[in-house]
C-alpha cells in the first residue's frame, strides 16, 4: 500500500511538471533558490527518555546526550528543498545560501558538478540539464542525510 501510495505521489509530481512544460523546444531560464539548513529538537530526559539507539554515521545526524540538566538534543542538516524538478534542456541555476553549518562541499552526481556552500553566504552554479534523470546532490561533509534529488524530466 505504501508503495503504491509512493508511487502515485511521485508520478503526481512528475506529471506536474511535465504539464507546465512549454510547447516551444526552446530553453527555459530557471532559478532554484536553495538553502543548507539545519533542523534541531530537543527534550529533558523527565518528559522524554533519551533514544538508546544510535543515529547512522556520516555527520549528517548528530544527538547529544543529556547534559547536567538532563536535556538532550538531536539535529540534521538538510538541502531546502529536497527535490529539484526541470526539464531537459532548461539551463538552470541554483542559488544556495548557507544558514547553518560552516561549509557543504557538495557534488551534483552525472553533471561533473561541484562547489562549496558557506554559512552568510551564496553559492551559484548554472548548467544545462542536457540529461533525463534522477541526480543526487550531496554534501560530502553531512551525509547521509544532507542529499536532494534533481529530477531532470525527459524531452517528449
Amino acid at each position: 500500500m505504501i508503495k503504491k501510495l509512493f508511487l502515485l505521489v511521485t508520478v503526481g509530481v512528475l506529471t506536474l511538471a511535465a504539464c507546465g512544460r512549454q510547447s516551444s523546444s526552446a530553453p527555459v531560464e530557471r532559478t532554484i533558490y536553495m538553502a543548507a539548513v539545519e533542523p534541531k529538537g530537543g527534550q529533558t530526559i523527565d518528559k522524554e527518555p533519551f533514544p538508546a539507539e544510535a543515529l547512522p554515521e556520516g555527520g549528517g545526524y548528530i544527538l547529544k546526550e543529556p547534559n547536567t540538566d538532563g536535556r538532550w538534543e538531536v539535529e540534521t542538516y538538510r538541502w531546502d528543498p529536497g527535490t529539484i524538478v526541470v526539464n531537459q534542456g532548461d539551463i538552470v541555476t541554483l542559488e544556495i545560501i548557507g544558514i547553518n553549518g560552516a561549509e557543504h562541499p557538495f557534488t551534483i552526481a552525472g553533471y561533473n558538478l561541484s562547489d562549496v556552500v558557506k554559512r552568510g553566504q551564496i553559492t551559484r552554479v548554472t548548467f544545462t540539464a542536457d540529461k533525463p534523470g534522477i541526480f543526487k546532490i550531496a554534501c560530502g561533509v553531512h551525509l547521509p542525510s544532507m542529499q536532494a534529488d534533481l529530477v531532470v524530466l525527459p524531452k517528449q
